[in-house]
């Protein structure tokens, strides 16, 4: 028996008044594919699996194609969302204007030149001028922008400018320290580097401001 949560509900209403949230911002689980795109991607695996010389009718590569085409669609799905759409949903008028501090947000994204993956962690924060935004939001834009094809530069400056253009903040900080496959698989073959992004505006341009969240995040960088 599904134990009681508040208020008589159980559980599974739980669970499903958090699917419903999810659903509502945008960021629901990708379990649902537009068949067409995926029939017109799998097609193409099927020919990329015999230009490399495989046979795609052999058993285990049979589904491989559309397989791959809904791994594709999932590791992209950040081309439907809109990040501002998700800070909006909520945003909340506070008079706190002290470092809000979001860290160790975990990132996958894929590079765009070579189409392999990139991974690592997140470290946001921003300092509030009349608005706050819910916690879970900050680590839904990464992913929103993460989930393209990407380079790292671009996606630290993509959250930084969202949160800023959306919140007005006093200031926004972002850093990203991420593996590339592109050097660890292929080309110079180093798996054990690790390259780190920043940006930042307003209140983090500062020496002092910048020194404490450097600090606070300082434990968890190469």
């Amino acid at each position: 028996m599904d134990p009681i949560i508040t208020n008589n509900k159980t559980k599974k209403d739980f669970l499903l008044e958090m699917a419903r949230e999810n659903e509502m911002d945008g960021y629901e689980k990708m379990d649902l594919y537009n068949q067409e795109t995926i029939d017109r991607l799998a097609f193409h695996y099927h020919e990329i699996l015999k230009l490399i010389g495989e046979n795609p009718d052999r058993e285990g590569l049979v589904k491989t194609p559309e397989r791959v085409a809904k791994a594709l669609q999932f590791l992209t799905h950040g081309y439907d969302l809109e990040p501002a759409e998700i800070l909006k949903s909520a945003m909340f008028k506070e008079d706190y204007k002290q470092m809000v501090l979001v860290k160790d947000i975990e990132v996958y994204s894929m590079c765009e030149h070579h189409m392999l993956p990139f991974f690592g962690k997140a470290h946001v924060a921003y300092i509030p001028n009349g608005y706050i935004v819910g916690l879970s939001k900050i680590p839904r834009i990464v992913d929103a922008f993460a989930r393209r094809l990407q380079v790292q530069e671009r996606l630290t400056t993509q959250i930084k400018e969202c949160i800023q253009k959306t919140l007005n903040p006093l200031g926004v900080a972002v850093v990203i320290e991420a593996q590339h496959m592109c050097m660890s698989m292929r080309g110079i073959q180093k798996q054990n580097s690790v390259t780190t992004t920043s940006d930042f505006t307003g209140a983090f341009l500062s020496e002092k401001t910048r020194a404490e969240f450097i600090h606070l995040i300082g434990s968890h960088l190469h």
